[in-house]
């Protein structure tokens, strides 16, 4: 099966540069109905045009992005090495709230670039 989601230029760029290969994501409906062989279409609204799919290798699920942090080496999620003393659970709170956390829990998805 086939996703789409949308990024931010950060995040979109650090894909396409192999310095990020998982998306941290509620999961909620929408995440749910990912499984691991599906592809997900990248698409970044403020690069016009500009898309990857990658090949979902793995759904790494938990409670809070508090334990998805603890847990998973933070350079695969975009973070530098340089960044990743200062990083915080906290830093995903700009997009989902603690409220949503506890609803839906999160995921990590892992993925590579599909090959053409």
């Amino acid at each position: 099966m086939k996703h789409n989601m949308r990024l931010k230029k950060d995040p979109f760029e650090k894909i396409c540069a192999g310095k990020k290969t998982v998306e941290l994501r509620l999961f909620d409906e929408k995440r749910k109905n990912v499984n691991v062989g599906d592809t997900i279409e990248f698409e970044c609204p403020d690069l016009e045009g500009k898309n990857i799919t990658v090949r979902v290798l793995a759904l790494h699920l938990f409670g809070s992005f508090r334990e998805l942090y603890a847990t998973i080496p933070l350079e695969k999620c975009g973070y530098c090495k340089d960044e990743v003393k200062k990083a915080s659970y906290t830093d995903m709170e700009a997009y989902y709230s603690a409220e949503e956390q506890a609803k839906y829990g999160v995921v990590g998805i892992e993925f590579e670039p599909e090959k053409k």
